[in-house]
């Protein structure tokens, strides 16, 4: 690692014909990998190692015409060098991302050095894809996408980036990489339940979606129903729900035909015993109501209120609220308005009995506030379903008490029959 220990900087007075030859050593002397378990081993190398890297993000940054086509392969050889290895099992079994500090990797401050080079490499004005398409190919892609499982939070976030480049300016392999997150999330839903660069993946995944042409390929398709959807079924949802959640709703905003089978997915996958994720649930269908088109809305208005209904009915007050801000929108407003005459009826019965019965009183005052607005948007109907359901009441009130009083009957039958027994 001392070879090139006081070896004059590659931009230093080191003549231009020599320069590319000095950076292929200096390339090289960086793929010598260190043990970062031991903090005091070998120190000086590792020093000198730092530097270089410095050295050499300085250098692709500054320099012009520093991109020859002989760096190529060194630069990735290098790069696969420090980046490319088996992720360290957690050294917490039981680990939970929402709870626990994430394993931090011990080589950061060479590996940190290793991915700001790697974007300067990318993001160079000398860059060029066709020289590039050589040395980052699919192995190269699958490599990286590994890494994704990073529990270093850091790294994942210059994955993040560079993956996002390489989508960027190497057409041939956009597909490859698609296909490849399709798979990777496959295997977390139906497999495995963990993998830590979910949330990455997807933030990628949601500009790509963004820049689809229309109309979508049923591949784009079939990827939001068979693997987007799906993956609101695990449960670490919250860990990336924001992100699975804007992917959805670009998918909506290119094509509103999709609005139908995405809620009715909602509705199925969802949770049936856990609240932080109805809430989570309730938050993504505000945001798809925010952008569905009103011929789309009238065909899951039905199934999709009767859900509401069930939550605003929820004996957990955190999800009745959240159902209940819907009436806080404007744009959900104008469209329960026009079609009151479907969504009274169906909320009415939960509604008038929660405003009688709620142990919550911040419930029952929203309650109150939504019972005013379905006044307010048709009284005639609104009279007619609180006579209805005063009506419904009073027929229960009576099988109650006929029930009560067979029971009772059959109760003293059962006492005069032991009592004829002894």
């Amino acid at each position: 690692m001392q070879a090139l220990l006081g070896h004059p900087a590659v931009t230093g007075d080191v003549p231009s014909s020599e320069q590319e030859e000095l950076f292929i050593r200096k390339l090289r002397q960086c793929c010598v990998a260190f043990d970062f378990m031991d903090p005091v081993a070998d120190l000086k190398g590792k020093e000198i190692k730092r530097a270089t890297l410095n050295e050499l993000v300085d250098y692709i940054t500054a320099g012009r015409g520093v991109l020859t086509e002989p760096v190529y392969p060194e630069i990735i050889r290098m790069i696969s060098a420090n980046l490319f290895r088996t992720l360290p099992p957690s050294e917490n079994p039981d680990f939970d991302p929402e709870e626990d500090d994430p394993t931090l990797e011990a080589s950061w401050p060479h590996l940190q050095l290793v991915y700001e080079f790697f974007l300067r490499f990318l993001e160079s004005s000398d860059f060029q894809p066709t020289i590039g398409k050589k040395v980052i190919d699919q192995k190269f892609v699958l490599q990286l996408l590994d890494l994704f499982d990073s529990e270093d939070p850091r790294e994942r976030d210059f994955l993040k980036t560079v993956l996002h480049r390489i989508y960027g300016k190497f057409l041939g392999l956009r597909a490859f990489i698609r296909k490849q997150i399709n798979n990777i999330f496959l295997r977390f839903v139906y497999e495995t339940e963990h993998f830590n660069g979910v949330g990455e993946l997807l933030e990628i995944l949601g500009s790509i979606i963004n820049g689809f042409a229309l109309p979508l390929k049923s591949e784009h398709k079939q990827f939001l129903v068979k693997v987007l959807l799906p993956l609101h079924k695990v449960k670490c949802l919250s860990l990336y729900h924001a992100q699975l959640a804007y992917c959805v709703v670009q998918f909506l905003e290119k094509d509103a035909t999709l609005t139908e089978p995405v809620v009715k997915g909602l509705l199925k996958f969802w949770p049936k015993t856990c609240s932080q994720k109805e809430v989570m649930f309730l938050g993504e269908i505000e945001e798809i109501l925010e952008v569905i088109e009103p011929s789309q809305f009238a065909k899951v208005q039905e199934p999709l209120f009767r859900q509401i209904s069930r939550c605003v009915s929820s004996p957990h007050f955190q999800v009745a609220e959240r159902a209940l801000y819907f009436w806080n929108n404007e744009y959900v407003m104008s469209l329960i308005e026009e079609n009151n005459h479907v969504i009274m009826p169906i909320m009415f019965p939960a509604l008038y009995r929660i405003s009688k019965e709620h142990w919550n009183q911040t419930i029952v005052a929203l309650v109150y506030n939504v019972l005013k607005t379905f006044m307010e948007m048709n009284s005639k109907l609104f009279d007619e379903l609180t006579a209805s359901y005063k009506a419904e009441r009073q027929k229960e009130k009576k099988r109650e008490k006929e029930r009560d009083e067979l029971w009772k009957r059959l109760s003293e039958l059962e006492v005069n029959n032991k009592v004829k027994k002894k």
